[in-house]
């Protein structure tokens, strides 16, 4: 069975006036967040075969910190996804190729909070579900079972949520 992980970076810094929004680090709060999900990940034996990154200063720092011992882990960083729209997200999944079991899409909301609501559609864990839509903040991750083999049919409702957690949930 094929296993979503959708990632909201780590909390970043706005500390530096005028900096590109591209351009901003991850906060200290975002840092000690991310060794929580780090050891999370760790514990629920979460390891993708693939990892999708925004190119964004954050979401890079993010997979770094909470991916630091996944050497055999192929990360591609890409413009194009970020502050993507859940339709151009929807689309690079599905280019997935088959062979590949499971993805972690690491990226910003509201693309990333909106491809989960499509994706689910109601399905899954209806407390997740409620969190979801109340909010998706930093450093929360989705995890998604698609009901199909095949990227490609992933789509409106074709999913279900197995679990949500946030950083404050790992406190």
């Amino acid at each position: 069975m094929a296993t979503l992980y959708l990632l909201r970076h780590l909390k970043s810094s706005w500390a530096v006036a005028g900096q590109p929004d591209f351009d901003r680090p991850l906060a200290p709060r975002g840092r000690k967040a991310g060794r929580a999900v780090a050891a999370y990940l760790a514990r629920a034996r979460i390891r993708p075969e693939l990892v999708l990154c925004s190119a964004a200063r954050r979401t890079r720092s993010t997979v770094d910190l909470i991916g630091a011992d996944w050497t055999d882990v192929d990360a591609c960083i890409e413009r194009g996804l970020y502050e993507a729209a859940d339709k151009v997200l929807l689309e690079r999944l599905r280019a997935v190729p088959d062979r590949i079991g499971s993805v972690m899409l690491i990226g910003h909301n509201p693309g990333l909070e909106r491809l989960t609501m499509l994706l689910c559609a109601g399905r899954g864990d209806e407390q997740g579900l409620e969190q979801i839509d109340a909010k998706f903040p930093t450093g929360a991750l989705a995890v998604l079972e698609p009901d199909s083999a095949s990227w490609a049919d992933l789509g409106r409702g074709r999913c279900s949520l197995q679990t949500f957690v946030r950083p404050s949930d790992l406190e």
